[in-house]
């Protein structure tokens, strides 16, 4: 996710909580889609749908904390 930003990412993984707690939250929920993907659980199209929005919006988030991070 994100390799342009990798070297920010790893910053801002050491000085800023809330962005690791995104950041793991977003690791989090993307092994459960391909756990649930992979039939090793399951769950309803619409569970992992829901799963699938949550992981986007975790991913905004992320993404807006590095791009007011880069212009700092």
């Amino acid at each position: 996710m994100f390799p342009e930003y990798r070297e920010l990412i790893s910053r801002l993984k050491t000085t800023d909580h809330h962005f690791t707690r995104l950041f793991d939250q977003h690791n989090d929920l993307d092994q459960r889609i391909k756990n649930l993907e992979s039939g090793i659980a399951h769950a309803s199209h619409e569970d992992i749908e829901t799963l699938k929005k949550e992981k986007l919006l975790l991913k905004d988030q992320l993404y807006s904390i590095m791009r007011k991070a880069s212009k700092a």
